[in-house]
């Protein structure tokens, strides 16, 4: 391996150190971990972030290693190995109202999709695992929202682009479909208009008349 590919390889594993300690700076220290990791693919973590001397009982997920590699276009011909944009995805919930740990490997799912299947996940997107989030979840898809309100964006030194933390709002089948019609913004007036608690792991759908 040329040295300067030698240096970015040592420059990006220095990485994920940095979004720990913002993931603790910002939401506490996890009192649980899982890894998964998928062929192909780096290991993934997700850290819960728990209830516990939270304001109104929530729960966080936050995933941990989907930064370590910057997102490629999937137009582009040669992936570049140091530029592009960097992310972690945040799942805020309300905790004891459902089995939410469950929602661990779909997360580390999400979290594997840049590098295996070549997307870019930015705001406004919507990701689909095909199943529940966790059992009896009314939610098999989420909508990715703007970062910056709970876990501020991570500058890294250049050229690499800083790290994002995406919050992450679950939808159910009938709110995914109508976003992809009328976009997210459209949704999101939607939920704000009726008043609908985000975190609530077990709500019905907005109405969508």
């Amino acid at each position: 391996m040329p040295l300067q590919d030698e240096f970015y390889a040592r420059r990006m594993a220095d990485v994920l150190p940095l979004v720990e300690a913002r993931l603790h700076n910002a939401l506490g220290e996890p009192d649980a971990r899982a890894a998964v990791t998928f062929l192909g693919t780096d290991r993934i973590e997700v850290l819960r972030f728990s209830a516990s001397g939270q304001e109104g009982g929530v729960v966080r997920y936050a995933t941990l290693g989907m930064s370590a590699q910057p997102m490629a276009d999937p137009a582009a011909v040669l992936a570049d190995p140091v530029k592009g944009p960097r992310a972690e995805l945040l799942l805020s919930v309300r905790a004891g109202a459902a089995d939410t740990d469950k929602v661990l490997r779909p997360l580390a799912v999400l979290a594997a999709s840049p590098q295996v299947e070549g997307v870019i996940v930015a705001p406004g997107a919507s990701l689909d695992v095909g199943e529940p989030l966790w059992p009896g979840a009314p939610f098999t898809s989420v909508l990715v929202a703007e970062p910056g309100g709970l876990v501020e964006d991570l500058e890294l030194d250049a050229p690499l682009d800083p790290v994002r933390f995406l919050p992450l709002l679950p939808m159910t089948p009938n709110e995914a479909a109508w976003k992809r019609v009328h976009g997210a913004p459209a949704l999101q007036e939607r939920w704000l208009n009726h008043g609908t608690d985000l975190r609530d792991p077990s709500r019905r759908s907005v109405p969508l008349d």
